[in-house]
């Protein structure tokens, strides 16, 4: 627990957090893990006083996907001035910071290590601490600043291009991974379906937008959800990829032609395969809340954005409230990195400048039985 020494005033009833008292703090947060440069200040673990993303969208769009050698140059380009422009913006200098949270993973390697160099270079010269934090643990901290405290335990669903993971919290900073993507995460397929058929990158918010014009139940594609040798509610997306790219090759479907309307049987395609997408997402929800039963549900990650998934889980009967950000936290940004860095700051952690980068990095720290990954997955149909 936190004491008054470092002269911050600190307060056990205005506590945001279950096993961290409140305490005052200005916290800078860098995020680089994938495609946005981002930089945030927040103050006290829950209120943003800026929340800077520079996108690169438009350097990726060209190829259809994230190029991580362009990733990173961009982020070099970037890092600087969007760190500054937090700062301004936050009204606060450098020195005025109490900590810093940087993203250590998972990630691409090379954009990972532009922030995480940059933040290290920041505590070196200030004297400052220093935590790397989950990439994934930031996505659940994403829904603290417009949504009452979480309570536990919680239910955290996180859906992104990279990841596709569900987790059970049963108190603050301890999860244990109830299942994952085992192929594609839905994200990724939601860009190579649009792709696919010709609707540009990102393919989520074009598939999102079109599907509203389109008739789910037009198209039939065959999709069965994989059965897993396992306990693990683990997804599955491939499946739903290689179905649209059969339908489209079968009934001869020719991709949108540059800027051009999208046909009546592209927007069926992206209704019926957004509607799959979400089926999948809310079978896998609904029995882990029927096995845990959780106080809280949380929904983030860049295909939170989606607004048939907002619906569906908003409309859905869990028992418990659903939180889930706005639009600007559903993508990867700094505000978050922050806010998952409070209470290990607030508890006085220093990873130091010996914090490294890694890729692959897992979010889990406890262990729950039947959930044990298997060596090898095999799938039923």
């Amino acid at each position: 627990m936190i004491n008054g020494d470092s002269g911050k005033n600190v307060s056990a009833s205005a506590a945001p957090y279950s096993r961290v008292q409140y305490i005052e703090m200005l916290i800078l947060g860098i995020e680089s893990s994938c495609d946005e440069t981002a930089a945030a200040v927040i103050e006290d673990g829950r209120r943003i006083r800026s929340n800077i993303i520079a996108s690169q969208i438009a350097a990726h769009a060209p190829y259809g996907g994230i190029v991580p050698e362009i990733a990173s140059r961009e982020h070099l380009d970037r890092i600087d001035s969007v760190v500054n422009s937090a700062l301004a913006e936050g009204g606060v200098d450098l020195s005025e910071i109490d900590g810093i949270a940087v993203t250590r993973g998972p990630g691409l390697v090379g954009s990972l290590l532009v922030g995480l160099s940059y933040a290290k270079s920041l505590a070196y010269v200030t004297g400052k601490n220093i935590v790397g934090v989950n990439h994934i643990e930031g996505h659940v901290y994403s829904v603290v600043f417009e949504n009452p405290p979480i309570q536990y335990p919680a239910l955290a669903l996180i859906v992104s291009g990279g990841h596709t993971s569900l987790f059970l919290i049963p108190e603050e900073e301890k999860y244990a991974i109830l299942g994952r993507t085992r192929d594609d995460a839905a994200g990724e397929a939601f860009d190579k379906v649009a792709k696919l058929v010709g609707l540009g990158y990102p393919g989520g918010p074009i598939i999102d937008k079109l599907a509203v014009s389109g008739h789910s139940g037009a198209v039939n594609l065959v999709f069965s959800l994989p059965r897993m040798d396992s306990h693990n509610l683990d997804f599955s997306f491939s499946g739903l990829k290689t179905a649209v790219l059969r339908f489209v090759r079968e009934n001869s479907i020719l991709p949108v032609p540059g800027e051009g309307e999208p046909s009546q049987a592209v927007a069926d395609i992206a209704a019926s395969f957004q509607d799959k997408v979400i089926r999948s997402l809310l079978q896998r929800v609904t029995e882990a809340v029927r096995r845990h039963r959780p106080r809280t549900i949380i929904l983030a990650g860049g295909v939170a954005c989606n607004s048939a998934l907002r619906r569906a889980m908003s409309e859905a009967d869990f028992g418990a409230p659903v939180y889930y950000p706005s639009p600007i936290l559903t993508t990867d940004n700094a505000a978050m990195i922050a806010a998952a860095g409070y209470p290990k700051l607030a508890r006085g952690e220093n990873h130091g400048l010996e914090v490294q980068a890694t890729a692959s990095l897992k979010l889990g720290n406890i262990l729950m039985e039947g959930y044990e990954v298997p060596a090898k997955a095999r799938y039923k149909l």
